[in-house]
């Protein structure tokens, strides 16, 4: 039996559906309830089922080998008696919280309303380092799109981005949610209040820097396409140039070679070297001429 000031915390992890359903029915949670916490597809969210609030977070974390970001989610609930987590996915900010309360005991007494700090907390700091990874791999990708190399980045561009929309959707829905609980609530201690405030200042910076990192994305890859683009014109003029050129010599062969009977110098004795020299002549000052306009 728990005492008037003591709360259960029950933590389940990647549970089946007949565990949780068996604990749902024991904690007397609404069927939609556990039915969300069952799918594990939730968008960023907190309802009311009576006297339990249940919150549906987005866990996200990043992946060095891929540079990919992965999401898992977490759905808490919270009863006057109990705080129950439920985690799909490889990150377990619960286990952290739970560390963070035991080091901070005076914040467990605070009733269940403090795994819901604990656990947020942590989820929204993980949310700043995966934000800062991505940043120093779109670092690196600007390096590559400015440097003089000529390599086609357009589908490591494009796979980041979509990483950072995944990001986005986890993070930017879970702002309200967090807002909403810096509100004073009747049934929460009014000393939780500013612990929700600083995660929501946290979780604010995290949003802007992730709507940043999209911008920013989004104008790399229109520089990356801008400078293929001119990587193509570039290669164009050259075929044009070197076209040219080799017009000259094409030209004068073609009306020495339709082979008429009276046409000048085919019986002077030098007019082979100098049909050869006025070949090489007119290449030659094209090519300058390109040469001298950058085409070549």
């Amino acid at each position: 039996m728990l005492k008037p000031d003591e709360f259960a915390w029950i933590r389940m992890d990647d549970p089946g559906e007949d565990g949780l359903q068996r604990v749902g029915e024991y904690l007397k949670l609404h069927p939609l309830a556990i039915e969300d916490a069952v799918q594990a597809h939730q968008r960023p969210k907190q309802e009311r089922y009576g006297d339990v609030l249940a919150v549906a977070v987005k866990t996200l974390w990043f992946v060095e080998e891929t540079a990919d970001v992965e999401t898992g989610e977490v759905m808490i609930f919270l009863g006057s008696s109990f705080a129950l987590t439920v985690r799909h996915g490889a990150a377990d900010p619960a286990a952290e919280a739970a560390r963070r309360l035991g080091d901070v005991p005076q914040m467990a007494r605070l009733g269940p309303v403090s795994v819901l700090h604990a656990v947020t907390d942590v989820i929204v700091d993980a949310y700043a380092e995966a934000a800062a990874q991505v940043r120093a791999d779109l670092t690196d990708l600007e390096r590559c799109v400015f440097s003089p190399v000529r390599d086609d980045l357009t589908e490591q561009i494009y796979a980041l981005k979509r990483e950072v929309v995944e990001f986005r959707d986890a993070v930017q829905p879970l702002v309200p949610v967090v807002q909403h609980f810096t509100a004073p609530h009747d049934d929460w201690p009014q000393r939780m209040v500013p612990y929700f405030r600083d995660v929501t200042d946290h979780l604010t910076r995290t949003d802007t820097e992730v709507r940043a990192l999209d911008d920013l994305l989004g104008s790399v890859l229109d520089a990356h396409l801008a400078k293929v683009g001119t990587w193509q014109n570039d290669d164009m003029r050259r075929i044009s140039a070197w076209a040219a050129i080799l017009a000259i010599p094409t030209m004068v062969a073609g009306i020495y070679g339709m082979n008429f009977a009276h046409m000048p110098e085919l019986d002077w004795r030098y007019g082979y070297p100098c049909a050869l020299a006025a070949m090489a002549l007119g290449a030659g000052l094209l090519y300058r001429a390109f040469r001298r306009n950058g085409w070549l």
